[in-house]
């Protein structure tokens, strides 16, 4: 088969091309594993965490890719949940242990045993994967594979975002960042809650353009004062610099939830710059998002089918992996990019 992998870590700035295009054994289905024919693979920012190492060192080398969608074409000998020819979807979590305290009290998420998708297993970014069945999603039939693809970690985490907010109708949310997660939940928030005003924070004035066409009150960029301060901000950026901003728009008893495996070190300045009685005072919380659990997906794909969300995408050849990647690299960002691997 055909894949895309990463064998060393290096800057993306300096190395726009740092996949290699290889051609590996078909792998086999063992026991309750199943072989999806890969179809559609969202191109995520973890992806360049992990080229750029700022994740938890993945195990090289490794086919990334944790938004992945394919068809059933093969069972290992104890597989009997799916059938041959069953669309299903592949997320960030590839396994936990289901024994610790965490699993047991269903925060997998956080399990010490957790295993990802395309950094400690092989990912979708490839035309063959296996997996184990219980971790694998039924893609809903009203979703094509490229839709699907990005709600399986921009959206799922996106949605455990929101819901880590504690955000009730008519309180007003800002997303700092506004790429594949930024504008699904902006989608997600205004159907769950109607009420609330939404307030997009990005550098780019096209992406503004965006959120105001999907219905945000406000956008501009985070040096900018908004309008009004937020009860909530979700942080989806890589930098430290809007984390900052935000805690100062938060109104008091304000939580932020920055969703980020890691900030990029080159921005860590930014740290110095926090003023207790602006920032921290008056109750605010900061609470950050790790991982997805199984549940997560499930509630999310039942939500996205509920709702007919359709994630603004492009698509790019498997070939044009690294293109995809440099262009995300570089902020030529508009909703989620996604690999179609025939």
């Amino acid at each position: 088969m055909k894949a895309m992998i990463i064998d060393h870590i290096t800057d993306v700035n300096q190395n726009p091309n740092p996949l290699k295009l290889v051609t590996l054994t078909n792998p086999l289905p063992t026991d309750n594993e199943i072989l999806l024919k890969v179809t559609a693979c969202g191109v995520c920012h973890t992806e360049l965490d992990e080229i750029e190492g700022r994740t938890p060192p993945p195990t090289l080398p490794v086919i990334p890719g944790h938004q992945v969608v394919g068809i059933v074409i093969d069972k290992g000998r104890n597989a009997k949940k799916y059938n041959l020819g069953d669309r299903l979807g592949v997320a960030w979590i590839y396994s936990a242990c289901g024994e610790c305290i965490q699993c047991k009290k269903g925060a997998e998420n956080l399990c010490i045993n957790f295993k990802a998708t395309g950094r400690d297993a092989n990912g979708g970014y490839a035309e063959l994967m296996t997996v184990h069945e219980e971790y694998v999603y039924p893609i809903p039939e009203n979703l094509t594979d490229s839709q699907a693809a990005p709600l399986l970690c921009a959206g799922a985490i996106g949605y455990r975002s929101l819901n880590l907010t504690n955000i009730n109708n008519g309180e007003s949310l800002g997303l700092t960042g506004f790429g594949a997660s930024g504008h699904l939940v902006l989608s997600i928030a205004r159907f769950l809650y109607p009420k609330s005003k939404i307030f997009v924070f990005t550098r780019s004035e096209g992406e503004r353009r965006f959120g105001m066409q999907l219905g945000a009150h406000w956008a501009g960029d985070i040096s900018e004062e908004p309008p009004e301060k937020m009860d909530c901000i979700i942080d989806t950026t890589p930098a430290w610099k809007p984390v900052i901003e935000s805690l100062g728009y938060l109104n008091p008893g304000g939580r932020l939830v920055i969703n980020a495996i890691r900030k990029e070190k080159s921005d860590k300045e930014h740290l110095l710059l926090i003023d207790y009685p602006k920032h921290l005072w008056l109750e605010k919380e900061i609470k950050s998002v790790a991982n997805i659990t199984r549940i997560d997906v499930v509630d999310f794909l039942s939500l996205a089918s509920r709702m007919s969300l359709k994630p603004k995408i492009t698509e790019y050849d498997l070939d044009d992996a690294n293109l995809a990647l440099f262009e995300l690299r570089t902020r030529r960002i508009h909703g989620a990019k996604v690999l179609r691997i025939e």
